[in-house]
């Protein structure tokens, strides 16, 4: 998270909670930042998501007339952020303490005030559900892997098999909780592990509140100590850590869970994915959410074989980008099943290929025909054990010649247009329409010459061309105005200048701008035809749907 936590600031707000405060979209309180030279500047979190006081957004609201009274619950939030600032978790567990009945001696005065206050006219349960879901929006606008996002929890709910009434669910990473307490029914017994202290308790009194008694949740370092050594699980489901090289292989190395191969330091994911393992009861099930690149590197591919060999691994389903904000590529989700005879063999002859790329990320999680497909396990285990769905739908369902040919004669007519798109240029007689008479962006704006309604600034005004404005911008000049020392890149373009110049001057600069822009909009197709037509070409060579003429 990128609240600036300390109990004498001021509360902060973010965008989207402004936009709440005002009853207008996001979108409405972005285009305020941009037009109102006097709206507040942000004064604390990151450059792409930053905070405001709360004060000034409300003085400024009041003056606008855009505001309106602000809820009970935005004021309880709004002072838990100005408390606990990046520990958030922290001030959720002892909230979810008092609203439990237990004394939490550390809630500053004006967080319990408010909470004794809410808890008198809303069930303590819709408290805290609200609370979380915040705490959650929060993180998923950060790029925070704090809790599994929303998105994630759909995915592993919508694949996870029936359970019996009786059955055991456990989840060793579980964060606050919100993974296990879904994706199990409410009287299902419920296990769970979790190296934070704050989310752990905080998972363990949410469930409680939920009257959830079955769950228990214990703090600890699940790989190193392990809190549930007998536990054996009809179903596993967990989020991991990712990227985290620090799991304790070195301290692990002879450890009895590792009976699929040792993980390498790098492979953190597949030491989670094997202590899940070791949890499950035979015929019991896994659910893994795993970065895409663990079904491909090459540190995992013993560990992969094996899951492949012993038919331990029965579907892999890739997820539609944007399912979960932290990770920038799609996620994949493993499903194990443990053998139920004690040989550890099965009678799975195939893994389950599910690839959802092409989907919206809140769209509908059944595959269409061409989405699945399964692959022998014989085809799985060559030298590289590529657990990647899309890999393997590619070479079943790609019609490479007819893709070829069609990709082929599309980048030749590309390139036939590309240069006719330049501009006829002569040589200039200075050093440059910038070193003349300029005027500033701001100054536009503020004699109405320019608007924002969008991510550029555009002309609002019959004496301004909207081309000629946005080509000087473009510039390299302009461009590095637009960059801070650090060299990042804000998009606030009101400091930047253009040259001075009648309208049929600018509209003939405004020509000769928007056809080197449509230039770059050529060069781009262009290279994505040529990326596009050499995957082809390699996979259709390699899979022996395309042959080298003779």
């Amino acid at each position: 998270m990128t609240d600036n936590g300390a109990s004498s600031v001021a509360p902060l707000v973010t965008g989207a909670e402004i936009a709440r405060l005002a009853g207008v979209t996001r979108a409405a309180v972005s285009n305020w930042r941009r037009r109102y030279d006097d709206f507040p500047a942000p004064a604390g979190g990151a450059a792409n998501s930053p905070l405001y006081a709360l004060a000034e957004v409300q003085e400024w609201l009041d003056k606008q007339r855009k505001g309106q009274e602000v809820s009970p619950e935005v004021e309880l939030w709004q002072a838990m952020r100005a408390a606990y600032g990046e520990q958030m978790v922290a001030g959720l567990a002892e909230v979810a303490g008092v609203l439990a009945g237990k004394r939490e001696p550390g809630l500053p005065e004006d967080v319990a005030t408010r909470v004794r206050v809410l808890a008198e006219s809303e069930a303590p349960v819709d408290l805290v559900n609200g609370l979380t879901e915040r705490f959650m929006d929060s993180a998923r606008r950060a790029g925070s892997d704090q809790v599994t996002p929303e998105r994630v929890v759909r995915a592993v709910c919508h694949f996870a098999p029936e359970l019996p009434a009786n059955a055991t669910v456990f989840d060793p990473a579980c964060g606050i909780g919100v993974l296990l307490l879904s994706v199990a029914a409410p009287k299902t017994r419920c296990f769970g592990q979790e190296m934070d202290l704050d989310s752990a308790r905080y998972a363990q009194l949410r469930a409680d509140l939920l009257s959830r008694a079955g769950v228990r949740i214990v703090a600890g370092d699940s790989l190193r100590a392990d809190e549930w050594p007998d536990l054996k699980a009809d179903l596993v489901v967990c989020d991991p850590p990712a990227g985290v090289t620090e799991w304790g292989r070195e301290e692990l190395l002879l450890d009895s869970r590792w009976e699929l191969g040792t993980p390498s330091k790098a492979e953190g994911e597949l030491a989670w994915l094997q202590h899940a393992y070791a949890h499950t009861e035979p015929g019991g099930h896994v659910l893994m959410v795993m970065p895409a690149s663990v079904a491909y590197r090459k540190a995992g591919r013993r560990i992969r074989a094996e899951l492949v060999r012993r038919g331990i691994v029965r579907q892999v389903i890739a997820l539609p980008p944007g399912t979960a904000p932290s990770h920038a590529l799609p996620i994949h989700l493993w499903c194990l099943r443990r053998p139920e005879n004690t040989g550890g063999a099965d009678t799975n002859h195939a893994v389950r290929m599910v690839d959802l790329t092409d989907n919206s990320p809140d769209g509908s999680l059944e595959p269409r025909p061409d989405q699945v497909t399964d692959v022998p396990l014989i085809e799985l285990l060559d030298d590289i054990v590529d657990l990647t769905p899309g890999s393997h739908l590619r070479s079943q369902h790609r019609d490479y010649p007819g893709d070829y040919t069609a990709l082929r004669k599309d980048l030749e007519g590309h390139i036939r247009r590309l240069a006719a798109l330049l501009p006829e240029l002569a040589p200039g007689g200075g050093p440059g329409s910038l070193g003349g008479a300029t005027t500033s962006v701001a100054d536009l704006a503020r004699a109405g010459l320019v608007a924002y309604d969008g991510a550029e600034p555009v002309s609002a005004s019959e004496l301004l061309d909207t081309d000629y404005l946005q080509g000087f911008l473009r510039s390299s000049v302009n461009a590095r105005r637009s960059t801070s020392a650090s060299g990042t890149h804000r998009l606030d373009s009101r400091g930047s200048r253009i040259p001075r110049m009648g309208i049929d001057e600018q509209r003939r600069y405004g020509s000769a701008f928007r056809a080197v822009s449509e230039f770059e909009e050529g060069v781009r197709k262009v290279d994505e035809l040529c990326r596009q037509l050499a995957d082809v070409a390699r996979d259709g060579l390699a899979t022996g749907a395309l042959t080298p003429e003779e």
